[in-house]
């Protein structure tokens, strides 16, 4: 094993072995080959080989016992009943997630549990360096909301790992394509997407533009809700009216797009936006170029933040019941934990969207 991308190369053999435990082909309590044995199969000094087995022994993967050998920790599955459940969240400080939080500690508490608090930033690679962390430290159960959930997961193998030492967890906000069918509490964004265009379509407008972020499947479906909705009043889709957006450039890429349609001369009456945050950034973006909100271009949000009574006007949007979000997703892991039957437990839940209209969206039937 030579030194590769500048690691050492007892941190190369220390990683292998690592993803070697957390993918299951080492499981718990087996024991490792000797280091003899690591020696002759790498190409290895044993000096090297017993660094990487010694930064392995002190992060709890593996248990070396005197004349016995080097074994893979037991202690990966004796983690029941440690009354600790882990909440994983994109953005601990979004303002979707407080009041989400609250929900989820309401339930948990009064059932005598703690929550342990981690946060991706929206990083798959982030949310799999998490999942390792939480496979070594003593959890009931885990709540999740998946980072970039639109796209494939590229670390099955640690929630393979949660599925072997019998770990429940619970999908919040999305869900990956290859994981639909875990359990899971979600907006059904497809009906709010397509609350909110119809609502605009029945105000009498006409070339309706989409704001969407393109990496969680909240994104894709509330897009398809206001494709669905265009349809059905028999309006075209205009792909060019479309804006996609990503986790890495949601602060720029919607303001700066509307520019561009107003530059490049681009008709549209209303903005149906992913959420409150994208909304108030489209309309800072119209005023700067002089767009009245309502009387020139209608702007709607999503998630009935507390923002949206900082502006001047109120903006029309899609309540989010987070706090009740919250509390559905720890009754549904405490349901796990017990192992209620699935005939009593769904594996999905669904939280209906509400439509409140305020004075963002004008009415242009007159």
């Amino acid at each position: 094993m030579e030194k590769e991308s500048g690691k050492s190369k007892y941190y190369s053999l220390m990683e292998e072995l690592k993803e070697s435990i957390l993918s299951g082909r080492i499981r718990a309590g087996e024991k490792l080959p000797s280091e003899n044995e690591l020696s002759a199969q790498y190409g290895l000094s044993r000096h090297t080989v017993r660094k990487a087995l010694s930064i392995l022994e002190n992060e709890g993967y593996v248990t070396a016992y005197h004349g016995r050998g080097t074994f893979c920790s037991e202690r990966m599955i004796q983690r029941h009943n440690s009354k600790n459940i882990a909440v994983v969240t994109t953005y601990i400080s979004d303002y979707i997630f407080p009041r989400l939080i609250q929900g989820m500690d309401r339930v948990l508490t009064a059932n005598g549990y703690s929550i342990i608090l981690k946060n991706t930033g929206n990083s798959r690679s982030n949310e799999a360096r998490v999942l390792q962390d939480l496979l070594n430290k003593p959890i009931d159960g885990l709540i999740i909301e998946p980072s970039k959930s639109q796209i494939l997961c590229r670390h099955l193998n640690l929630y393979q790992m949660l599925d072997q030492y019998e770990i429940p967890y619970v999908f919040i906000q999305g869900s990956y394509p290859q994981m639909t069918d875990k359990p899971h509490i979600l907006m059904d964004d497809c009906r709010g997407g397509y609350l909110l265009t119809k609502y605009l379509i029945d105000t009498g407008h006409r070339k309706i533009a989409g704001v969407f972020k393109a990496d969680d499947s909240q994104g894709a479906q509330r897009h398809l809700g206001y494709t669905r909705a265009l349809n059905e009043a028999g309006l075209p889709y205009d792909p060019e009216l479309v804006v996609w957006f990503h986790t890495e450039d949601r602060k720029q890429k919607p303001g700066l797009m509307m520019k561009l349609f107003l530059e490049a001369g681009r008709e549209f009456d209303a903005v149906v936006c992913y959420n409150d945050q994208i909304a108030i950034l489209v309309m800072q973006a119209l005023r700067q170029a002089g767009i009245r909100i309502p009387e020139d271009v209608s702007v709607t949000g999503y998630d009935n933040s507390a923002m949206v009574g900082a502006g001047e006007i109120g903006l029309t949007t899609i309540a989010h019941p987070q706090e009740k979000l919250g509390e559905m997703a720890a009754e549904l892991i405490l349901e796990k934990i017990r192992k209620v039957p699935e005939a009593e437990s769904r594996v999905g839940r669904l939280i209906q969207p509400e439509l409140l209209i305020r004075e963002s969206v004008a009415d242009r039937r007159k």
